[in-house]
C-alpha cells in the first residue's frame, strides 16, 4: 500500500465488483477490508492495480442479506424520486404486492438503501430493478455496463429498410453516437429493441428520429433475467440462482 501511489483502494474494489465506491468507504472505516493481508481503516488509502483486496467475513454477510427485487412497473409510477406529483416505483414494494409465489419473506428492512438500477421513464412499463447491492446497481448501470436490455415497443408511422439500419446503428442523442442496437420486428405490430445502454428516453427519442411515434413500451429482459409473467404492479425477489 501507498498513500502517493496506485489507485484508491474503494475505486478498485469498485471496479472488480467487490461492492460499490460507498459500501468500500463503510467497509473499509469499519475495518472489514484487507489488502494484501494486512487491514485497512484509513480513508483514501491507495494500492497498486495487482493487489489482492478482500472482504472479512462480516462485510460477506452483509452482502448476502442485501436484497434485489424485480418489479412489474405500471405506467405512471417514476423509477427514481418522487417527479410532478408521481409517485416513485419504490412504493409499489410492500407485502400485499409481492407476488404470491415468491418463496422469500419480506420485510421493511428491505427498503432500507433500495434505489432503482437503471430508469424506465414514466409512460413506459416492465422490468424494472431495484437493489440494495452496489454490486448489482454497478454491473448493470456502470459505466462499463455491457448487460442487454430487451424491449418490445410498438409504434406508429412507416419503417422503410434504411431507417430500420439506421436504429440498429448510426444515430446520435445530444451530439453522442449511440451504441449498435438490434433492432427488428417482434411482429407485425411490435419492434423488439436490445440495448447495451439507457439514455434518457432513449427508444422513443430514437424512433423520432426515424419519423415514427412510441405508443407503448415495456422492458421484458435484462440481461438474463426475464420479466416473464410477473403480474403488472407486482414484484420479486432475485433468486439465488438467477444472474443478471
Amino acid at each position: 500500500m501507498n498513500d502517493t501511489q496506485g489507485s484508491r483502494i474503494s475505486k478498485l474494489m469498485a471496479e472488480r465488483g467487490l461492492c460499490s465506491r460507498r459500501e468500500a468507504d463503510a467497509y473499509i472505516e469499519r475495518g472489514l477490508v484487507f489488502v494484501n493481508g494486512e487491514r485497512v481503516t484509513q480513508l483514501g488509502t491507495r494500492a497498486m492495480p495487482d493487489a489482492v483486496i478482500t472482504l472479512a467475513a462480516k462485510a460477506r454477510a452483509t452482502q448476502a442479506q442485501q436484497a434485489t427485487i424485480l418489479l412489474h412497473k405500471p405506467v405512471g409510477y417514476v423509477s427514481g424520486q418522487a417527479e410532478d406529483g408521481h409517485l416513485p416505483a419504490v412504493t409499489l414494494i410492500n407485502a400485499k404486492t409481492q407476488a404470491a409465489n415468491d418463496r422469500q419473506r419480506f420485510s421493511p428492512a428491505h427498503l432500507k438503501g433500495l434505489a432503482p438500477a437503471g430508469r424506465l421513464d414514466i409512460d413506459s412499463t416492465g422490468l424494472l430493478v431495484l437493489t440494495q447491492d452496489g454490486r448489482v446497481a454497478r454491473q448493470l448501470i456502470g459505466d462499463d455496463s455491457s448487460v442487454e436490455k430487451e424491449y418490445l415497443v410498438r409504434v406508429d408511422g412507416m419503417l422503410d429498410s434504411q431507417h430500420l439500419a439506421l436504429l440498429n446503428h448510426g444515430l446520435s442523442l445530444d451530439g453522442k453516437e449511440l451504441r449498435p442496437a438490434q433492432v427488428g420486428w417482434a411482429n407485425h405490430e411490435q419492434l423488439r429493441f436490445i440495448l447495451k445502454e439507457g439514455r434518457k428516453r432513449q427508444i422513443r427519442r430514437m424512433c423520432e428520429l426515424v419519423g415514427l411515434r412510441v405508443t407503448g413500451l415495456k422492458r421484458v429482459r435484462i440481461g438474463r433475467v426475464m420479466l416473464g409473467d410477473l403480474p403488472v404492479g407486482q414484484w420479486r425477489f432475485l433468486r439465488a440462482n438467477e444472474k443478471f
